[in-house]
């Protein structure tokens, strides 16, 4: 029995002569004092109002202080870029959302690579965009749309909030999808190309449910479809565009990243406290608001969905030659 207690304390020493000095068996890395989670767009933005929603139970469950700091401008670059440059130690996250790849496919001489130089946490949810019609225009189908479109190629009008937005990229690939021709007709915003389209001066517009919401409610715009590959539970009423769009798909989503170089363990925390988060009663209600869903990807899953989305979106820039300078 003592040589055999005496077996056992040398394997335990040199179990932990394995270990860096300090160190516990599967210690939880060390979370920053401060995490600021930069939000690239202005306040009461969608993604604005995520990222103060996750901020006070993210700094519950790691026991840190979380403040959201608002860094608009250039499409989301000029608060890509600050994270992109910050500090490597979890201190700095970005908050952002599909316009983070549609900016990288558009922009050609954008501060930073829009994969090498972040590291992927979280997809904190996703859904689909709306196409929605003037009501004056008497369309109530996509099917009617497209009617409409070819025949008379280039005379219905689409609104965006401007040249290599989501809505533009997403707009011109359903067109090409359904072998229509819409005449655009870019804003200095989503809510002014809605108002136009509610007072008929416009025909057609894709846009999220939260931009599009007090129009539809008053009956001046009308929803048609939803972008996403399949139906959603949000809008049961509304078939997907590729129904008349043969293999047209264009979910929007919203992520956390982090610069690269920020250390694995750190990321993988962060990926489990931000997948619970999502999936509180708290954060669901307020995705769902909006048609989306929480979505719990690892962030090699989340590295390899950027990956993708980026190549059809480069893909949409270069065959309808959109650049923005």
């Amino acid at each position: 029995m003592r040589s055999f207690l005496i077996r056992l304390g040398l394997a335990a020493a040199a179990s932990c002569l394995l270990l860096p000095a300090g160190a516990q068996p599967d210690a939880e890395p060390k979370v920053p004092t401060v995490i600021k989670i930069v939000v690239p767009f202005s306040p009461g933005a969608s993604n604005d109002a995520i990222a103060r929603a996750v901020a006070p139970p993210l700094a519950k469950r790691l026991g840190t202080t979380v403040i959201v700091d608002n860094k608009p401008g250039a499409a989301g670059v000029i608060g890509a870029d600050a994270v992109a440059k910050g500090p490597r130690d979890g201190s700095v996250l970005l908050l952002t959302s599909s316009t983070f790849l549609t900016a990288a496919a558009t922009q050609p001489r954008l501060p930073y690579d829009p994969v090498a130089a972040f590291a992927p946490v979280a997809m904190v949810g996703q859904g689909p965009l709306l196409l929605a019609v003037s009501a004056q225009t008497g369309i109530r189908t996509p099917a009617e749309l497209v009617a409409a479109a070819r025949a008379k190629p280039g005379t219905l009008t689409y609104g965006t909030s401007g040249m290599g937005s989501i809505a533009h990229m997403a707009t011109e690939m359903f067109s090409d999808s359904a072998k229509v021709q819409l005449r655009h007709v870019p804003y200095k915003g989503a809510a002014n190309a809605l108002m136009d389209m509610a007072a008929g001066q416009i025909d057609v517009m894709i846009s999220n449910y939260s931009s599009l919401a007090s129009q539809i409610k008053s009956g001046r715009v009308r929803p048609l479809a939803v972008t996403s590959r399949q139906a959603t539970p949000a809008f049961p009423d509304l078939p997907p565009l590729g129904s008349v769009a043969p293999g047209f798909a264009a979910d929007i989503w919203v992520s956390v990243l982090a610069p690269a170089g920020t250390p694995a363990p750190l990321v993988q925390r962060l990926n489990r406290e931000l997948n619970a988060i999502a999936a509180t009663p708290e954060l669901r209600a307020l995705l769902e608001a909006d048609g989306a869903v929480p979505a719990a990807l690892s962030p090699a899953e989340l590295a390899q969905r950027i990956k993708e989305d980026l190549a059809v979106w480069k893909k949409v820039a270069a065959e309808k030659r959109i650049a923005v300078d």
